[in-house]
Parts: C-alpha cells; sequence; structure tokens
C-alpha cells in the first residue's frame, strides 16, 4: 500500500521572476511524440525514520531541486504543441513549475531492489504519472517532468522521474540527475558543481537538411500512434523484471568469441556483443515458447537503439547539450537464423555492420537524421529495443546517501520484447540488463541466457 504524504509544485530559485525560455523542437526531439514517456526509478538505501524523512530529506531535496531547475528551465516548462499543427516548442514562463509528489509506501525494499524475478505491478507505487495534456485555445500544453519521492520506513527511499521524451534524452536528463545530487549533497552550492556541465540550450548547432524539422513533426501528426496524451499502464501487467549482469571477464568472453569466429568485422564492442546476446535469447525464448503459427523462420526481426550523435555532428555540439540528439541504428536479422547454433555470430556482426554503416560513413550522421520515416515501414514488425545506455552512469549520483542501491526504467514493462541496459553498480567493468517479460517467458529465458553464457566461457 503507498500512501501521499504531500503533492506540491517546486519553482526554479531566481533572484527575479523574468525569466523566460523557448526551445524549438528538432528532428531529433520530434519522432519521440510516438513513444512513452520515461519512467526512472532510483533506490537509495537510506533508513530512515518518517519524521526524519519530512523534517529533514524532503525539505532538502525540494531547496536543491529548486536550485537545480534555474539551470535546467525546459524541465520546469511544458512542451507546447499549437493546434493548427505548427511547430511544437518547449517553453518556460515565470510561474512554471515541477510537480513533487511525496509517498510512504509498505513495500518490501528490499524485494523491489533485487536482482531476481520480481512482480512488475510492484513498483508502480513508486512511478509518478504524467498528467493529460492541457486543452487551451489555441493550443496542447504537456508538462515536460513530473517527480515522486517515495519512503520505505526504515530502509530506503525512491526517486522517481517521468519525462516527456521529446524534452531529452539519456544523456540529458541523467546530466539533470547528477546535478540535482550534487547539489542536495552539498547544500545547494553552485559551487560544488563544474560548470562545465551546465546545459546548453542553443538550437543553431543543429543542421536542419532537406527540411527535417518539417518533414519529422509531418509524418508524427499523420501517425495513428500519435497521441498528446500518455497513456497509463493497464494493471495487472501480468509481467516479471528481473536484472541479469555481466561481468567484465564475460564481455570479454564474448568479445573474444566473436573476434575469433568474425575476424573481419569492424566494429566489436561490449554494446555489440551484450545486444547480440540478448537479441539471440530473445528470439530462442521466442522459438521455446511460442506455438508455430506465432513463429516463421524468414520472419524479418529488428534491433533499433539510440545512439548518441552529438560529438558525430559537424561542428560537434557540446556534451551537455540539453534535449535529443541521438540518431536510431536499426539491424535487421531473421528468427531462423538468431535462434540456430551461430545466432550470437550472426547477431554481433549485423549489429557490427549497422553501426559502421550509420556512424561512420562519410557524411557522419545526417545520412541517418531521417531514421523516424525509414523506421516507419517497421511499424507492427517485431523489435526489441533498448533503454538506458551504459556512457551515462546513474550510479554515480550522490545525494549525500551515497550511492544509488538499484537503477530500474519501469517503462520498459510497455514493450513486450525491450531491455534496459546500464552499468553495473557492483562489478567494475560490469553491466546490467533488465528484463520485463511474462512469467512463463521468464523462466525460458533465464535458461537460456545463463546456458549460453556457461558454453561460450567453455570454449
Amino acid at each position: 500500500m503507498a500512501t501521499k504524504l504531500e503533492e506540491c509544485k517546486i519553482h526554479p530559485s531566481f533572484d527575479t521572476n523574468d525569466h523566460e525560455i523557448s526551445l524549438p523542437l528538432t528532428h531529433f526531439d520530434i519522432p519521440f511524440f510516438l513513444c512513452n514517456p520515461t519512467q526512472r526509478l532510483i533506490f537509495f538505501d537510506i533508513p530512515c525514520s518518517k519524521r526524519h524523512f519530512l523534517d529533514t530529506i524532503v525539505p532538502d531535496l525540494k531547496k536543491s531541486l529548486a536550485r537545480t531547475l534555474t539551470h535546467f528551465l525546459p524541465l520546469a516548462g511544458n512542451v507546447i504543441v499549437p493546434l493548427d499543427f505548427g511547430m511544437p516548442v518547449i517553453r518556460y514562463v515565470s510561474g512554471d513549475s515541477v510537480s513533487l509528489t511525496i509517498v510512504q509506501c509498505d513495500r518490501d525494499y528490499q524485494y523491489l531492489t533485487g536482482n531476481h524475478r520480481r512482480v512488475a505491478d510492484e513498483f508502480y507505487a513508486c512511478v509518478p504519472q504524467l498528467p493529460p495534456a492541457s486543452r487551451f485555445p489555441d493550443s496542447f500544453v504537456l508538462p515536460a517532468l513530473v517527480l515522486q519521492v517515495t519512503l520505505f520506513p526504515g530502509q530506503g527511499i525512491c526517486l522517481g522521474l517521468t519525462n516527456n521524451h521529446v524534452v531529452g534524452d539519456e544523456s540529458s536528463i541523467v546530466n539533470f540527475v547528477k546535478s540535482w545530487a550534487l547539489l542536495n549533497k552539498f547544500d545547494s552550492d553552485v559551487s560544488q558543481i563544474d560548470q562545465k556541465s551546465f546545459p546548453v540550450f542553443r538550437r543553431n548547432g543543429v543542421q536542419d537538411p532537406g527540411g527535417l524539422d518539417s518533414r519529422a513533426w509531418n509524418f508524427v501528426t499523420k501517425s495513428m500512434f500519435f497521441s498528446v496524451d500518455p497513456q497509463p499502464p493497464t494493471f495487472p501487467i501480468n509481467r516479471v523484471r528481473a536484472t541479469f549482469i555481466l561481468t567484465k571477464n564475460q564481455v570479454q568472453n564474448l568479445k573474444n568469441y566473436v573476434s575469433a569466429n568474425r575476424p573481419n568485422l569492424r566494429h566489436i564492442s561490449s554494446f555489440s556483443v551484450i545486444c547480440a546476446y540478448v537479441w539471440t535469447c530473445s528470439e530462442k525464448c521466442l522459438a521455446a515458447t511460442a506455438g508455430q503459427q506465432e513463429t516463421n523462420d524468414d520472419e524479418p526481426v529488428y534491433l533499433p537503439f539510440a545512439a548518441d550523435c552529438r560529438k558525430r555532428l559537424s561542428p560537434h555540439l557540446p556534451s551537455t547539450y540539453f534535449g535529443n540528439c541521438v540518431v536510431y541504428v536499426i539491424t535487421q536479422s531473421r528468427h531462423g537464423l538468431l535462434k540456430g547454433d551461430e545466432g550470437f555470430l550472426i547477431a554481433a556482426e549485423s549489429i557490427g555492420e549497422a553501426i559502421t554503416e550509420t556512424l561512420y560513413n562519410e557524411r557522419e550522421i545526417l545520412d541517418s537524421a531521417g531514421w523516424p520515416m525509414d523506421f516507419s515501414e517497421y511499424f507492427g514488425r517485431r523489435y526489441i529495443g533498448v533503454a538506458g545506455s551504459p556512457k551515462f552512469d546513474v550510479y554515480e549520483a550522490d545525494f549525500g546517501w551515497g550511492r544509488p542501491k538499484k537503477y530500474e526504467f519501469a517503462h520498459v514493462d510497455g514493450e513486450r520484447y525491450s531491455i534496459s541496459l546500464c552499468k553495473s553498480r557492483e562489478f567494475e567493468g560490469g553491466f546490467e540488463i533488465g528484463v520485463s517479460r511474462m512469467k512463463t517467458d521468464m523462466d525460458v529465458f533465464e535458461d537460456i541466457f545463463n546456458q549460453g553464457l556457461q558454453m561460450i566461457d567453455r570454449d
């Protein structure tokens, strides 16, 4: 059971109230109108009482959040969608704020923060939900971000963040979390933050080749999947979540196995072999659990994933550029190939070649800037998506309570086969893979995952 203790609005802290910012959405942002909001949960071991939580921790979080929002104004603002379907913008005006909900929960904190199989429904007591869009005579208005802090008395707390994906990608949101953490740890002293880590909002460095901004918006508004209102989850979700750990040695074994069997493959990385391995396990799991009517060896299957391209544009964008600046690498294979004995090698080869072709061609990233239109032909097909990135480490976010205990992406429950990927908290050089499946599927997936690693370790 969860009990709401408080709901409040947190405004950026200013010396004056005449601040305003309006950011046009680019072709990197606009396609994410077709995606669900991003929902992150960050758990911390902090065995405090309710009194200490309300008297000390919550006031400190409010103060540091207000200070942080001063530097991240778009997150305190709204996404504005004109009713005449003119180009959308992110806008902050004086008086805008972020909704913060304070909750007490009696669920088992240790259960939720484990790696074992856990009932997905149990997490949603900690997940803040974006409200429906507000309707005005000339526009729809969508909040950029909502937050929740959940107390598990005597055990820990959870920070829940839900953001509209058009506002920012993993790089942008993780930078916000880390900045908030530093300010909370050092009593809102801005001097403790490296000035170079403050977000950059300028859009003049993002080129618009061939009118991609308007083409992307036209594509989105005509899509059957476009809605200004977020879709809340339907309970029961009928899924379990589990976290699979790959150590540095296990990842190196996967890379060595690919190198030995595909010596001419140009791109072999930790990311590519992890995704290849999970993709293969997923297809083998499907073959073992689905009926013949649901699987076809010739069926095309896809693994699309986002690649940060701030340093791949010409000229480069700052690493702290705030917004979305990713392109989707779309990898394709066939079910029959991936479920076979060489499935892992075929997957690794497909991913490596797709990365090389998309990210390292002569025109760099602009050749793939039209990915939303290109990807439209794959709608309705089977794919496994990847949320998160090991490049942006949330486990470094210390609010003054030590490193987080667990990092979860709740929104992967809404995708049939998608996973999350981040650095491991426990193992240097290791990785955490978050998987959400029906229980019967998870039983099979876990066996396939573990048995495959044992075989590769022996080889």
